[in-house]
């Protein structure tokens, strides 16, 4: 047994492979299920339910908060973006100085026995995955065609999965990173993996249709493969997603910088969704985090933000640090969420909206915080009941993997 972040884990012999599917609403995968049979067999197998992601739902904060087993005031990590105020800069979290707790993934890595592994479909995470791990293999979709053993802990990834490596807005760059995945047990290279795609698929299909259904199909026959090797595998999401459109399919978008300037409140409203791939989502998301000029501005910014249609929730700081676990540094002086089918922007002129212009999927919000949890093997009775209850989230994956599976597997 090892001890990590206020957790126990004690993982039987057997392989253990984590798997976050980037934007996977439950929606997909009961639209895709009967084009899923290696999925259904893993659940007649083992167990499946509802969970809940950390909010933001976002990338980064979910990812890293799945391999750390802890919510984003602990590991650092509340957003894929953020202003830090003292240098008046806003940066990328996707730097492994912003992360404050050791992963799991270093952790296993560095207790010996065990052979890790983490392939990442977007780059953007890669560098905050690896961290910390001594030895192990660590590479992106994005980047496979140049993995080398000094920087990623292995080279030739496309010999070894047999093709060049997806662009990524391909939706095969996810089934990439799924079928690496089963190359490497395949190979007996890991046996203690996490796998992360990227929801280029789901922001631009809606469950149920051909393109949604197709991708699903070919996601399960690696999912299969990882099935038949014996490894114990555990699967979750990031986030959902959800339509965020007017009714002649235009971005339902509220710019809320613009909205606050044009009452005299001086403000610098950040994105936590913001991130290179703007093709995805455009950097609007059901998130956002509002810096104020004047303290004396924080009564008539909240008034007029509960005002506009479509916001949810607007949280003064400490609110959102005691509702949803945030780092109190990392985010503004107000949190505002939209509702199911509402974006949040800075001002027109900040967002490049040509990718979205005709439909744009996203997340961000509540409304984007219940996510499968999907494990082939059945689990203890009181991880089964908190499962099937509905009282887990999906940072607690690797919590199921090691020690809610029986320790002989």
């Amino acid at each position: 047994m090892t001890t990590l972040n206020g957790r126990h884990y004690a993982p039987g012999p057997n392989t253990r492979v984590g798997i976050c599917i980037d934007g996977c609403d439950p929606a997909y995968l009961e639209a895709a299920l009967p084009v899923m049979p290696n999925l259904q067999r893993m659940m007649r197998d083992g167990c499946s339910g509802l969970v809940q992601t950390i909010i933001p739902s976002f990338t980064n904060p979910n990812n890293v908060g799945i391999v750390t087993g802890v919510t984003a005031d602990l590991n650092g990590i509340p957003g894929n973006y953020y202003y830090d105020p003292v240098t008046e800069v806003e940066v990328m979290m996707n730097d492994p100085a912003f992360l404050r707790t050791p992963t799991i993934l270093a952790h296993m890595s560095q207790q010996g026995g065990r052979r890790v592994a983490a392939i990442t479909t977007k780059d953007k995470l890669r560098t905050i995955l690896a961290e910390g791990m001594k030895g192990g293999i660590c590479f992106s979709v994005e980047q496979a065609h140049a993995a080398t053993t000094a920087e990623n802990g292995i080279d030739a990834v496309l010999d070894m999965v047999g093709r060049d490596n997806p662009g990524i807005y391909d939706p095969e760059a996810s089934i990439f990173c799924i079928e690496a995945g089963a190359a490497l047990v395949k190979r007996d290279l890991a046996d203690f993996l996490y796998l992360t795609t990227t929801d280029f698929v789901q922001h631009k299909y809606a469950p149920g249709t051909p393109n949604a259904d197709g991708f699903y199909a070919r996601l399960d026959t690696f999912l299969g493969e990882l099935h038949a090797s014996g490894a114990v595998v555990g699967i979750t999401a990031d986030h959902g997603m959800n339509d965020k459109v007017l009714d002649d399919g235009s971005p339902n978008v509220r710019f809320l910088e613009d909205l606050l300037v044009a009452e005299g409140i001086g403000a610098r409203v950040i994105l936590p969704i913001t991130d290179p791939y703007v093709v995805h989502h455009g950097s609007l998301g059901s998130a956002a985090t509002v810096y104020l000029d004047r303290d004396d501005d924080l009564e008539a910014a909240m008034r007029l933000l509960r005002s506009i249609p479509g916001v949810e929730h607007v949280l003064e700081r400490e609110q959102a640090v005691d509702t949803h676990s945030l780092p109190p540094d990392s985010i503004g002086d107000l949190f505002v969420l939209g509702d199911q089918h509402t974006v949040l922007g800075r001002t027109p002129a900040y967002h490049d909206l040509a990718a979205v212009a005709s439909g744009l999927r996203s997340h961000g919000g509540l409304h984007e915080a219940t996510v499968p949890m999907i494990l082939n093997r059945p689990l203890a009775a009181a991880y089964d009941d908190r499962l099937r209850g509905g009282e887990m989230l999906n940072i607690d994956l690797f919590d199921a993997l090691c020690n809610g599976v029986s320790p002989y597997e």
